[in-house]
């Protein structure tokens, strides 16, 4: 098998038709099949995947019991795929399928061809975490790429495959496979609007941002901890030289306002620490308990 192309869907009844037609006619004359993973929608999704599969051995299906998420959708596409390889889209039409070829060809040079969006059309509410959570990867896997969250990628079967065990764990496939070291080139990919807006509301956005912090930060909590006791050491060594101050200059030292200020930016700090403290114990507390990233209602 030539191309395998994972697709991931949620609620996509009124796009999957297309984007199956767009998918067959851009990799004519070529060996390929489409995995889709029906990641528990709610709609028709799966009767028009079904129909799909009926008409085109090439189309495969994999139907979750309920919604799991993403990138646990794209292990169980990623666990299926047979191609030497392996493009990953979502199903809402924002990626172009006409563009796969862009992403084969690169693959030609390295292991793993990285879609970069351009004429990127999210709001600008989006597009801020976003920047902050791909800057966060970059220093993190030490990568210099410009899009970790493109969804619209191609990749060799030799670099997926001794990931597949922590893929859909975390949260960042692509990044979590260029930390392994392969080749990277980036693709400029067209992007579109989703038809029914972005599911990355700014609470999950913040998620998201802890997630990169508990999973790819080496050591976290040691270095925030570190980093608050100086900060907070510095920061009552000034306080307390200007009271002497002021004390002295003014015989008036305000101690209750500053205390109050210094009192609420500690806590603050808490806050964040222990806000990535229970990310880094759920995590924890999943792999011990071993559950399982999905299950499968039905496979076709």
């Amino acid at each position: 098998m030539d191309v395998s192309i994972v697709v991931t869907v949620l609620n996509e009844e009124r796009s999957v038709e297309e984007l199956h037609r767009r998918i067959a006619a851009t990799l004519d004359g070529r060996e390929w099949e489409a995995i889709f993973v029906d990641d528990g929608s709610t709609d028709g999704t799966f009767a028009a995947l079904r129909a799909l599969h009926d008409r085109d051995p090439r189309v495969r299906v994999v139907r979750f019991k309920r919604n799991f998420g993403q990138h646990p959708a794209m292990h169980a596409g990623l666990a299926r795929a047979r191609g030497e390889r392996i493009v990953t889209m979502d199903g809402d039409l924002q990626n172009e399928p006409e563009d796969i070829p862009k992403l084969l060809a690169a693959l030609e040079r390295v292991d793993v061809a990285s879609g970069r969006r351009v004429g990127r059309r999210d709001s600008a509410g989006r597009k801020l975490p976003s920047r902050l959570i791909n800057g966060l990867l970059r220093g993190f896997t030490r990568v210099d790429i410009s899009d970790f969250g493109c969804a619209f990628n191609g990749y060799r079967r030799g670099a997926i495959e001794p990931m597949l065990g922590a893929i859909g764990r975390q949260k960042f496939t692509k990044a979590l496979v260029l930390s392994s070291g392969v080749s990277v080139e980036e693709v400029d990919v067209s992007h579109a609007t989703a038809a029914h807006g972005s599911r990355y509301s700014p609470f999950r956005l913040i998620r998201l941002a802890l997630h990169v912090v508990a999973g790819f930060w080496p050591q976290p909590v040691q270095w925030i901890g570190v980093t608050l006791g100086v900060v907070c050491t510095l920061a009552a060594a000034a306080l307390g030289a200007y009271g002497v101050g002021y004390w002295i200059s003014q015989s008036n030292f305000p101690g209750p306002l500053l205390a109050g200020a210094g009192i609420v930016l500690v806590l603050g700090i808490q806050g964040f620490v222990l806000a990535l403290i229970g990310e880094s114990l759920g995590r924890i507390q999943r792999d011990v308990e071993g559950r399982p990233l999905y299950t499968i209602e039905e496979e076709l």
